[in-house]
């Protein structure tokens, strides 16, 4: 070690804890079980490009079993089971959680590529979160303001997205399981490691038989969930494109549906604002998770007077991340989660260059195999330019300026996305002026990405409708409540 200068030293998490199966069936009914009409196919790890698992790719006659159970058990247990007593296996569930955190990261790191200090200090402790808060709810529906006697939709079809595989989930199923639901639940195709292995925590917490089904598998999986006449309520959340062929699917039928999709959130920094602290939210904002956020503060809009400081600062910072192994401890962007993905990131990065836009990279050294991308930001963007139009879902940041507030929140909502918004400045005044004002289901102030299962999280526009979390969580899951 050279004088005033420390080598880095790599700080990996063993994967020892982790004991996966060379290959998965389907969990319907309460156990594992081959496929009907399906086939197998392979989930890897997108920093190595190692196979992990063989996983099943659940075929129309195994949804149509796993909507069977789902009924069964909500006609026969789980809806006539008391809230005080789908509270206690909530609760159980959340507890086996918190016992099995570790082994949890560790296999969502691996399958989804995301930092380990993300997935061990973020995602599975809000996991844990959503199956204590709604267990506290399952016996106190008729206080939650639905009605004097709140009744349970029925069968619910949820289809998650691979950017936060485990935590979607808990999103999902422990609303619908508190309100009385059973669930049929599809993992996207490259993340179902964490959703199996949640499938493993039902048994041991001796959830009765077919309250929670996991069907893995791609799109054909999640249409036939979707379509099914047994299904009484569709949760998605993913690209907008597939919520709109969601929304179509399901008009003119009963069902409920809520929707969580795409977003281009807005990042606002006036001149007032404690830039090193908005630089951190800056970094925070885009770069968390690779940029795989629906949320993430993909547009920064930064008042004129104070542009150069805060593209110097914020150079200055992403300069020191660290990209590379997700086990590592010491690791700030992981691996973009596929090479489908990664292609998408690379083209929308060339089309700003084509359209004039001036691109800087962190400088860092990616990794050989695997799927790499470095922190990116665009200075000389326009409303016109497509990477700041598009939902990139990549560490990628588009930069623009504004002068005043009025133009700031023009700028913000010159957007068909809706999902949420930052606003940096010192002035609590100026916060609610524009909270009031910014077309955005989530408004922060003063920092970003911030999450607990007790504030509702949605959007507008063609980011969707409904709102998870939160008392406003349990709505979608209650006949005759607004979802």
């Amino acid at each position: 070690m050279s004088a005033g200068k420390f080598e880095y030293a790599p700080a990996p998490e063993s994967r020892s804890v982790v004991d996966l199966r060379s290959s998965y069936g389907l969990f319907v009914g309460g156990e594992f079980v081959p496929t009907v009409d399906g086939r197998m196919f392979k989930t890897v790890s997108p920093a190595t490009e190692e196979v992990l698992a063989e996983v099943t790719e659940a075929g129309v006659e195994d949804v149509d079993r796993a909507v069977r159970a789902a009924r069964t058990a909500y006609d026969s247990v789980w809806g006539p089971m008391s809230g005080r007593d789908r509270g206690k296996f909530l609760f159980r569930i959340a507890r086996l959680i918190q016992e099995r955190a570790r082994e949890l990261a560790v296999l969502e790191s691996l399958d989804n590529g995301k930092p380990i200090r993300e997935s061990r200090d973020v995602d599975i402790p809000q996991v844990a979160a959503h199956f204590f808060y709604y267990a506290g709810w399952a016996d106190k529906l008729e206080h939650a303001g639905f009605g004097a006697d709140p009744r349970p939709v029925g069968v619910a079809g949820q289809i998650i997205p691979w950017n936060f595989p485990l935590l979607m989930l808990a999103w999902k199923i422990a609303p619908a399981l508190a309100c009385g639901n059973t669930v049929v639940l599809k993992p996207a195709e490259t993340t179902p490691l964490t959703a199996l292995q949640f499938a493993e925590i039902c048994q041991q917490a001796d959830l009765p038989p077919g309250v929670v089904n996991i069907v893995t598998g791609a799109g054909a999986t999640g249409q036939a969930i979707v379509e099914h006449d047994g299904v009484d309520k569709v949760a998605f959340t993913g690209s907008t494109e597939v919520g709109k062929a969601i929304a179509r699917s399901v008009a003119g039928t009963p069902k409920k549906v809520t929707l969580e999709l795409g977003g281009k959130a807005a990042n606002v920094v006036f001149d007032d604002a404690p830039l090193d602290q908005a630089v951190e939210g800056i970094v925070n904002g885009i770069f968390f998770n690779q940029g795989h956020v629906c949320c993430a503060g993909s547009r920064l809009l930064v008042q004129e007077n104070v542009y150069d400081e805060v593209l110097d600062r914020l150079k200055r910072r992403m300069a020191t991340l660290r990209v590379g192994d997700p086990l590592d401890k010491n690791t700030d962007v992981g691996a973009i989660n596929s090479a489908e993905q990664l292609r998408r990131i690379a083209t929308l990065s060339e089309v700003g260059e084509a359209e004039g836009a001036e691109r800087w990279s962190a400088p860092c050294e990616l990794p050989d195999r695997g799927f790499w991308f470095a922190p990116t930001i665009f200075t000389g963007v326009t409303q016109a330019h497509r990477i700041a139009r598009e939902e990139i879902f990549g560490p990628v940041l588009s930069i623009l300026t504004f002068r005043t507030p009025a133009e700031a929140v023009e700028k913000a909502n010159n957007t068909p996305y809706g999902l949420s918004a930052g606003v940096w400045t010192e002035k609590g005044s100026r916060i609610l002026w524009m909270a009031d004002r910014l077309r955005a289901g989530v408004v922060w102030a003063n920092t970003f990405n911030k999450f607990d299962p007790t504030s509702p999280f949605g959007g507008y526009k063609e980011s969707g409708h409904g709102r998870e979390g939160g008392r406003h969580g349990l709505a979608a899951y209650l006949k005759g409540a607004a979802a």
